[in-house]
């Protein structure tokens, strides 16, 4: 197989780079004590933290976990990375192997995050392994490509992630947060109501970030007989059409949630907005306009501007640990 690179040459970079770590998390002691940590307190859920209070702290979910240079999206490393300069959640992509193991992958095809070819369901996680990731420059790194497990186990204690669907349906998904007893820190993206209401009849502890544009959608959910203490609000990834629905979802104890990636985050990397200050305002006028939770592409960026609105004495400190 031309597009493998062989494998035995980088595991043992790897175990080198490795030697200082924590068993099985690729953290070292140093990083752990470094991360800007999302915890739950025993006996509380993720319900709890995300209940909307008019005292809560504006977060950033980090689309794809936080992807630049050196670091590759969907990858554990750069995970570490993005939680060693702010508080996030982490939005991460599942997909299947030939095999039925459920990796972390973006796209259904190879190309443009390694230095594979094809689609990821034709090669077995054996054949994957045999992969390093790309960065966002394009440059090989000399990480490879992880499992939802391990995204799951690093995750304990340390963050919160958001599951996307890809091909991975529900079932499947749900099935993974209960072997790991992970409802306290990982959350699905649902995109129907047919999913939805499975999603809680198997486990009705599990957080769903739900596609809640305008009051019409909302009424569809409660019609649904979802309970919005289990429903994090996907508002929108561009214009807001309905600005009456943050004040609606507001009044549900409902998070809402803006993407930046297609609007300010893109706006930025293109260059059509000149300097930090001017991102960083943009994300405060984000959180202004009625968002609690930004996914963006900028993790870093958005996480440390959010960190300036956090309200002293807020009742949801108590989640933030550092």
């Amino acid at each position: 197989m031309k597009y493998f690179l062989e494998k035995k040459a980088w595991n043992l970079m790897l175990v080198a780079a490795c030697l200082l770590t924590l068993p099985g998390t690729g953290t070292s002691v140093a990083q752990e004590n470094d991360l800007y940590r999302i915890e739950i307190p025993r006996g509380e859920t993720l319900k709890s933290f995300f209940q909307y209070t008019s005292d809560r702290i504006p977060l950033v979910s980090t689309h794809r976990g936080g992807s630049r240079a050196k670091f590759p999206e969907n990858c554990i490393p750069t995970f570490e990375n993005t939680l060693r300069h702010t508080w996030s959640a982490l939005e991460i992509d599942p997909r299947y192997s030939k095999d039925s193991v459920v990796v972390l992958m973006h796209d259904a095809t190879l190309e443009r995050t390694t230095n594979g070819t094809g689609k990821v369901s034709d090669f077995t996680y054996a054949e994957l392994q045999g992969l390093r990731l790309k960065d966002t420059e394009g440059n090989l790194t000399p990480h490879l490509i992880p499992t939802l497990d391990e995204a799951i186990r690093w995750a304990q204690h340390k963050t919160i992630l958001i599951v996307d669907q890809k091909d991975v349906p529900v079932e499947a998904r749900v099935k993974k947060i209960r072997e790991h007893k992970a409802q306290s820190w990982v959350a699905l993206i649902v995109y129907s109501l047919e999913d939805a209401v499975k999603c809680h009849s198997l486990d009705p502890d599990i957080m769903m970030e739900l596609m809640v544009p305008d009051a019409a959608a909302m009424n569809r959910i409660e019609s649904a007989g979802i309970p919005w203490e289990n429903v994090i609000a996907f508002v929108t990834h561009t214009d807001v059409k309905d600005p009456a629905i943050f004040a609606q979802l507001h009044a549900r104890k409902v998070m809402c949630i803006r993407g930046s990636s297609r609007t300010l985050d893109k706006q930025y990397t293109e260059g059509k907005i000149s300097g930090t200050k001017a991102l960083r305002s943009g994300y405060g006028e984000l959180v202004a306009g009625g968002a609690d939770i930004i996914e963006a592409d900028l993790g870093i960026e958005a996480g440390q501007a959010l960190k300036k609105l956090k309200k002293p004495g807020s009742s949801k400190a108590r989640f933030f640990v550092r």
